[in-house]
């Protein structure tokens, strides 16, 4: 059959000429071959680019087996295995901190479970290495990739105007983030450089940026953004300022704590009298606070409140020489929580980690949510024993949310604390899912060594308790092995 008498048989159909159906189409496969046969080879297509050298040491065997197993089961893997899938992102942080890249072949899947899971992102895209960039240039699925900041990736880093200018939002965003951690000062003139055509949610996020590497060298672009027209923009620049105890609005603020709190009493029994403003003036307006409370708190506390927060701790302490000794003083009337909840907003706002080991320690103990924010400030070994002190004395109630800042995996006190924790749960009788935040960071962030104490738990409480229990003391194992797994050979060494 000739191509045309195939191509009219397919149009009218095999039952209207008598054809049988898989003759056209033997037809059609012998015609195909014909032709291309007689055709002329074409010029070559161009080879793609290939990605730049990777000298990092490649991943040790039974590590890249993990990997793999890692990947798979998050893909959909044996549901009868521990969930391996909560401990990729702790193997890839370990990974990432032994300075190794990922496989070649294991790169794919190492990109999709970073597009499934934003956290992972930073690790997954530090492992891919430059072999993760040149796929995800060809690949709309790991675009991603090209948008993610790596602060080791960051020092090479210099402006593309064509991409500050034309790029998506997300892309710009990283550049600028990227810029301002290799060199602050560029990366604000960049900002500098579109400010007043960007939109307002824009200017928000990019204002946002400006965290990394701020100073006092971006306090007059921050003055000007005080005046901008959109009032999330106006109150994100007087954060930032007012993080910046130097600032012309941190003293301002200062000027305006001063005339509300005042120490007064003995040298042996100081007070502190606390009198809000009355009215918001203009320029607290300016300044960043609303006329009106927007947290359902009376106006007055609320003025107090950020007048306070952005205020430079260094008022207080200039007044009685330490943290500890400004906290411990009483405060006449109303005011003590409010006073106390806005240092406890400066200080971390501030980094100040002597006023958080003071509000943390003081004569009344803060709100969990406000606790869990001053821990942050503190240095790990610090946060881990305040947690565990915590625990010890309420147990796991409102743990969850003191754990989440503690860093993983636990020192020895804290997770013994925890341990301790649970089993008075055990005890008690009460539902393991009722404490299965607390569980599910356990997995994640107890010391490894305490499998065997898990293990003595199991012995005691309800069966749903003893499962609970078996399961977390083999996840520790894993976790144990799994990590052991990334350390090279001593031949390697």
């Amino acid at each position: 059959m000739t191509w045309q008498s195939l191509l009219s048989t397919a149009l009218v159909g095999t039952d209207r000429t008598g054809e049988a159906a898989a003759r056209p189409l033997a037809a059609a496969a012998e015609a195909t071959v014909r032709r291309r046969a007689g055709r002329r080879p074409g010029p070559p297509l161009p080879l793609p680019a290939t990605s730049a050298a990777d000298a990092r040491p490649e991943l040790p065997e039974a590590a890249r087996r993990r990997l793999t197993a890692l990947l798979a089961e998050r893909r959909g893997g044996d549901p009868t295995l521990v969930s391996m899938g909560e401990l990729l992102p702790q193997w890839l942080a370990a990974a990432r901190g032994h300075g190794y890249r990922a496989p070649r072949e294991s790169v794919p899947a190492l990109l999709d479970a970073g597009r499934a899971r934003s956290e992972l992102r930073a690790d997954v895209v530090a492992l891919a290495g430059p072999l993760g960039r040149r796929l995800a240039e060809a690949n709309p699925d790991w675009r991603y990739v090209l948008r993610t900041a790596v602060s080791d990736a960051d020092a090479g880093v210099e402006p593309d105007l064509t991409l500050w200018q034309e790029g998506l939002f997300a892309e710009r965003v990283t550049q600028l983030t990227r810029l301002r951690r290799r060199d602050p000062g560029a990366g604000l003139e960049l900002l500098r450089s579109t400010w007043r055509s960007e939109r307002a949610e824009d200017r928000l996020l990019f204002l946002d940026a400006l965290q990394d590497g701020l100073s006092l060298a971006d306090e007059p672009f921050l003055e000007e953004a005080l005046s901008d027209r959109a009032k999330n923009v106006r109150t994100t620049a007087a954060e930032l300022l007012s993080a910046l105890p130097g600032s012309a609005l941190s003293l301002r603020m200062a000027d305006r704590a001063s005339a509300c709190v005042r120490l007064t009493g003995t040298v042996g029994a100081p007070l502190l009298e606390v009198e809000p403003p009355r009215e918001c003036d203009t320029a607290m307006r300016r300044d960043g606070i609303a006329p009106t409370s927007p947290t359902g708190r009376g106006d007055r506390a609320y003025w107090l409140g950020e007048i306070v927060a952005a205020a430079p701790l260094s008022v207080w302490t200039e007044q009685l020489g330490s943290a500890e000794r400004m906290v411990a003083v009483p405060v006449a009337g109303e005011w003590r929580a409010e006073l106390h909840d806005a240092w406890a907003r400066a200080a971390v706002r501030q980094a100040d980690a002597a006023w958080a080991h003071a509000l943390l320690n003081g004569p009344t103990e803060p709100a969990v949510g406000t606790a869990a924010k001053l821990l942050t400030v503190l240095p790990p070994e610090q946060r881990a024993a305040w947690t565990a002190r915590f625990l010890t004395e309420h147990g796991l109630a409102d743990a969850f949310q003191l754990l989440v800042p503690c860093t993983a995996p636990w020192p020895r006190e804290l997770s013994q604390a925890v341990v301790s924790a649970l089993a008075r749960a055990a005890r008690r009788g009460g539902y393991p899912w009722s404490h299965s935040g607390v569980l599910g960071l356990a997995e994640r962030s107890l010391a490894p060594e305490t499998a065997p104490l898990i293990d003595e738990l199991g012995e005691a409480g309800s069966a749903a308790w003893a499962e609970i229990f078996a399961n977390l003391a083999g996840t520790l194992r894993l976790r144990a092995t799994m990590l052991s797994e990334l350390s090279p050979a001593p031949c390697d060494r």
